[in-house]
């Protein structure tokens, strides 16, 4: 039997004949099989053995297939999870070989990947891989992967991963995004706006970055391209480039912390307020939450009575001041 085949040829054959008779004794699928009666006999008891025919009991037994999902199915699924386990194990020790070979050898500090399918495996790769952070600049136009695309983000988050983005203003106002963000924040995700952002980043663990290499603003050639940076100066720099942003950019929030007092905001106007202090403008917000640009007027006018303030600066200080965001 071939290695991880559920069935060899011949117990395949057989039950595929059964299936087509309904029902039949050792004889007949003999018969039909063109085997000898005693290896009729072995290939019914394996497939008993293995959950795929039900036998009722006589002189003369007669056998009965029975579906193929029932009998394989936790099979399949144990599999499924094995070889996803190793997949992730294969990608964590290639994250480490690429950390110990970058220390002795300045050659590993940079890798260049060419191709979006290559640069979006990677990316899946370092999220499976991640344990402790992932930090994200987020610009419009993704080269790779959509938002949505990224479910290993839910997985990550899932198993205590800290997620933390950035995104561009030009990437919120994009019909769809919002949805794609908001559902990463009700995971778990810090989500923060800013004007713009100057470079593509992914850092996982503060160890490994991924940043492409051609200008959003330039025409390229083929395939896009990116540098796979280890540690060292150059990540420590992004590092860096990032927690700069990080403090300029306005949280994306659904929900108030724990210690804070909602002062009868609810989800949506939450929401509406950090996009409004991010600078998205009220058609895009309206797009966004499929509200009517009036109904965002008339919901600003509510928080402003609530700030007790009259303009929409003095909105964003009392936000601020206040802790809504």
């Amino acid at each position: 039997m071939p290695d991880g085949a559920l069935l060899d040829e011949r117990e395949e054959q057989a039950y595929r004949l059964l299936v087509g008779l309904a029902a039949a004794r050792a004889g007949d699928l003999a018969e039909v099989a063109k085997l000898p009666q005693q290896e009729a006999d072995e290939v019914l008891q394996r497939l008993q053995a293995k959950g795929l025919v039900t036998v009722q009991p006589a002189d003369d037994p007669v056998f009965r297939p029975l579906p193929p999902d029932v009998a394989f199915g936790t099979t399949l699924l144990r599999r499924q999870e094995s070889l996803e386990a190793a997949r992730k194990t294969v990608a964590a020790l290639s994250e480490e070989f690429r950390a110990s070979a970058s220390r002795r050898d300045a050659h590993h500090l940079v890798e260049v990947i060419v191709g979006a399918a290559t640069l979006r495996e990677r990316l899946r790769d370092l999220q499976n891989a991640a344990r402790e952070e992932i930090l994200w600049f987020c610009r419009a136009n993704p080269l790779a992967m959509q938002g949505a695309d990224n479910t290993e983000e839910y997985g990550a988050l899932s198993r205590g991963v800290r997620y933390r983005a950035i995104y561009e203003r030009a990437l919120i106002e994009t019909p769809g995004e919002l949805d794609s963000i908001a559902e990463g924040v009700s995971w778990g995700e810090e989500a923060r706006v800013v004007p713009t952002l100057p470079v593509r980043i992914a850092i996982v663990d503060r160890s490994t970055a991924i940043c492409p290499l051609v200008r959003d603003d330039e025409p390229s050639i083929g395939e896009p391209s990116a540098a796979i940076i280890s540690r060292g100066q150059l990540l420590d720099a992004l590092l860096a480039l990032f927690e700069s942003y990080w403090e300029l950019g306005t949280p994306v929030r659904l929900q108030p912390e724990e210690a804070v007092e909602p002062e009868g905001l609810d989800d949506s106007e939450r929401l509406l307020l950090s996009l409004l202090v991010g600078g998205v403008p009220d058609k895009s917000i309206a797009t966004q939450l499929g509200i009517s640009r009036r109904t965002v007027q008339r919901r600003l006018d509510r928080l402003m009575s609530l700030a007790g303030v009259d303009t929409r600066t003095g909105l964003a200080f009392q936000a601020a001041k206040r802790d809504w965001l």
